[in-house]
C-alpha cells in the first residue's frame, strides 16, 4: 500500500512560529517536517526523530524553547508516518527500507538537503532513539551530539546471541500466557487490530497514552533483574502482553475515565485529533514495519557488524521518572552509560512524566535539551552552522 501524498498542516494546526512543508528526494521519500528558528542564517541545526506510534507534531511543545536559544529546530516524520510519503505500508512489500541504517540514511539526506554538513545534536524518543544512536554511531562527523530519550542504546548487537525463541516459549507457558509486544506488532495482524479496533483509532490512541504515561497511577518502574519469563512478566501488559489479546483491547482495559481524559492537559482531545486523522489516513504498519526489522535477524546481522563499536560525541539521556522504558531490557541502561556511549554526560529521569515526556514535562524537557545543547556550542561560539 503506497500512501497518497498530501499537502502540509495548515497553521491552525501548529503554534506560531513553526511550520510544515515537504522536502523532496530525500532516500526515495518525499519528506513532511515541521520547522522552528527557520528565519535567518548560520543556525546550528538540531534533528528531532520520533517514535510509534507518533509523528514530528510529537515533538510540537519543545521545539520553539530550542528555536528561541538560537537553533533551527527540524523534526521530520520518519518512514512510514504521517505525511511522510514514498514508502510503502504493505506487510509483503519492501520490508528493507525500514532497516536502522536505512533510517540514519534518511536522516543524512535530509540534513543535507537542508544545506548542513552537520548538525549539532540528533534527538531522538522510542524507537527515534536508536536511530539517533546508530546516526552518532556511523556517522559523528555529521551528528555531533545526541540525546537518547525513553529507549536506552547498550550498543550494536553482539556478534553471537541467545535465541530468542526460547523466551517466547516461556512467557507462553506463564499462568496466565504472556507475549512480548515487540514480536507482536511484528505480526501480519497487528495493523488490521489497531486500525480497525471497535472503539476506533481516536479512542484506541487515548487509551495507549493514557496507560503508558503517567497519568495511569500504576507506572512505577523498577530495574529488572534479568531477561526471563518471571522477570518480563513483571512490565504492564502494553510490554509484556496477554497471549490471547491484540494491542486494541489491552489498552481498552486501561481506558482513563471521562474526568481523567479532561484533566489531561499535555494531550487534549484537539492535539490527539491530529494524531488520530493521520493513522486513520495511514493506518499503522509503516511505523510497525520497523519493528519487523527489529526482530528479523536477517537485519539485526547488518547492525552486527558494528558490534563492540561505541558512541564518542557527547550523549545524554532523558526519560519519564514513570516510564518502563527505561528497564524494559535488563542491564541497558547500565551499559549505555558504562560502555556504549564513552562520553554519556547526564542521565535525567523526569518527575510526573510517562513513556511521552516531551508532551507530558515539555518545560523540564527543554531545559534539559538546552543545557546540554549550549554545553556542546559554547565552545564554537560565533562559528555559525556548519553548512553547504
Amino acid at each position: 500500500m503506497k500512501v497518497a501524498e498530501i499537502s502540509a498542516y495548515s497553521e491552525a494546526t501548529l503554534l506560531p512560529g513553526i511550520r510544515s512543508r515537504v522536502v523532496k528526494n530525500i532516500n526515495g521519500l518525499t519528506m513532511h517536517m515541521l520547522e522552528a528558528g527557520f528565519h535567518g542564517s548560520n543556525r546550528p541545526c538540531v534533528l528531532l526523530l520520533h517514535g510509534f506510534p507518533e509523528l514530528a507534531y510529537s515533538w510540537r511543545k519543545v521545539m520553539l524553547p530550542i528555536a528561541s536559544a538560537g537553533f533551527h529546530v527540524v523534526a521530520p516524520d520518519q518512514r512510514g508516518y504521517g505525511r511522510t510519503t514514498g514508502w510503502d505500508g504493505d506487510y509483503d512489500g519492501d520490508l528493507g527500507s525500514f532497516r536502522i541504517l536505512n533510517l540514519v540514511e534518511d536522516s543524512l539526506a535530509l540534513v543535507s538537503a537542508l544545506g548542513y554538513r552537520s548538525v549539532a545534536a540528533v534527538v531522538g524518543h522510542d524507537f527515534g532513539s536508536p536511530v539517533a544512536a546508530y546516526c552518532a554511531l556511523v556517522r559523528p562527523d555529521v551528528f555531533r551530539s545526541v540525546v537518547l530519550m525513553s529507549a536506552p542504546f547498550a550498543g550494536p548487537p553482539a556478534l553471537s546471541f541467545d535465541s530468542v525463541a526460547d523466551i517466547h516459549a516461556k512467557l507462553a507457558a506463564l499462568d496466565p500466557p504472556r507475549k512480548h509486544y515487540q514480536w507482536y506488532y511484528s505480526t501480519r495482524e497487528a495493523d488490521g487490530n489497531m486500525r480497525h479496533c471497535p472503539q476506533g483509532i481516536h479512542a484506541f490512541l487515548r487509551d495507549y497514552f493514557h496507560y503508558k504515561s503517567a497519568d495511569w497511577k500504576q507506572n512505577r518502574p523498577f530495574p529488572l533483574a534479568a531477561w526471563t519469563a518471571d522477570q518480563l512478566a513483571k512490565l504492564p501488559t502494553y510490554y509484556i502482553m496477554m497471549l490471547d489479546k491484540g494491542m486494541a483491547e489491552t489498552v481498552a482495559q486501561e481506558r482513563p475515565s471521562a474526568a481523567e481524559v479532561a484533566a489531561c492537559r499535555w494531550l487534549p482531545d484537539s492535539e490527539l485529533g491530529v494524531y488520530s486523522a493521520e493513522y486513520a489516513r495511514t493506518g499503522f504498519q509503516g511505523g510497525l514495519q520497523w519493528y519487523r526489522c527489529m526482530t528479523d535477524s536477517k537485519y539485526v546481522a547488518e547492525l552486527q557488524k558494528y558490534c563492540g563499536r561505541t558512541i564518542h560525541v557527547p550523549s545524554c539521556f532523558i526519560a519519564g521518572k514513570s516510564d518502563w522504558g527505561t528497564y524494559q531490557v535488563a542491564g541497558h541502561m547500565e551499559r549505555m552509560q558504562r560502555s556504549a556511549c564513552t562520553e554519556m554526560l547526564s542521565c535525567h529521569l523526569v518527575e510526573g512524566a510517562g513513556h511521552w515526556v516531551q508532551q507530558e514535562q515539555p518545560e523540564e524537557v527543554s531545559k534539559l535539551l538546552l543545557q546540554f545543547l549550549q554545553r556542546q556550542t559554547r565552545h564554537t561560539e560565533g562559528a555559525g552552522a556548519d553548512t553547504i
